[in-house]
């Protein structure tokens, strides 16, 4: 009999985390993902080994904007693209699912988070395709182990890869223990990991990632932005700071300052601006 999982009586992020533990690769397609869902797995796909069949491979499904940028391409069932085009795309796509992927307010776990995902990007324990096909919802997680018995744990339902959808909103999931269905939703799996419409954005995912604002920066910039902050009631100051007018009888102009300094003005309390 199938367990249901619902985030109520179960949550399925609990059940993944146990599949997980014993995992040496997994298959996962979903409509939506996030640091914070993926912040549950990130350390048990740490021990993948990486590369074919010893990696996790993750479908996402397209959101709006990305499809409107699709459509101007793939229009067609038969389509041609160049290279050069075919990297711009990828890269525009990149940038709007990261977005979605650090939706919210950044913090410092979500830091770390992002970059442990750009290191397991580079190092192929994960491969990141989103499908331009049709709008794909689909929620499907696929785990295997090495286990003679149950080889393949499946999940089928509503949960996508987020916090919410694993453990905090209401879903509808079920495993699927049966071995032949498990086959079935493998070879689904597989179907749609190998079209053309099925773009590989891992690359363009790392680059991003590294370029932006989860990479350490040199102390040099540290130390600027810091000034920056703290003198900012200053700056503040001198931008706002005028002198009263019943000051204005006992000042002065200086005009015999030096070279190109600006004029200073001397009051007769003894006070330079």
């Amino acid at each position: 009999m199938p367990i249901i999982y619902d985030n109520i009586e179960n949550q399925l992020v609990c059940a993944l985390k146990d599949a997980f533990n014993e995992a040496y690769k997994a298959d996962i397609c979903v409509g939506y993902f996030n640091l914070r869902g993926w912040n549950n797995f990130a350390n048990y796909v740490d021990n993948f080994v990486g590369g074919d069949n010893q990696q996790c491979r993750l479908i996402v499904g397209m959101q709006n904007r990305p499809q409107q940028l699709i459509e101007q391409y793939y229009s067609k069932a038969e389509f041609t693209i160049d290279n050069q085009t075919a990297i711009a795309l990828k890269r525009q796509l990149a940038e709007e699912f990261r977005t979605q992927l650090t939706l919210g307010i950044p913090t410092t776990k979500d830091q770390t988070t992002l970059n442990q995902l750009a290191a397991q990007l580079k190092a192929e324990k994960l491969v990141v395709k989103l499908f331009v096909e049709y709008s794909l919802h689909a929620k499907l997680y696929l785990i295997h182990r090495a286990d003679k018995f149950t080889p393949i744990l499946s999940y089928l339902g509503s949960s996508n890869l987020t916090m919410a959808g694993l453990g905090h909103q209401g879903e509808l999931n079920i495993d699927v223990p049966d071995k032949d269905a498990a086959e079935k939703l493998c070879n689904w799996f597989e179907d749609r990991w190998d079209t053309h419409y099925c773009l590989d954005i891992s690359k363009e995912l790392q680059n991003i990632i590294e370029e932006g604002w989860a990479k350490p920066k040199i102390p040099y910039y540290i130390y600027f932005k810091m000034v920056y902050h703290l003198s900012q009631e200053a700056r503040a100051g001198v931008n706002e700071f005028t002198l009263p007018a019943v000051f204005n009888k006992f000042c002065q102009i200086d005009t015999q300052t030096a070279g190109h300094q600006a004029p200073s003005v001397i009051c007769s309390l003894g006070i330079v601006v």
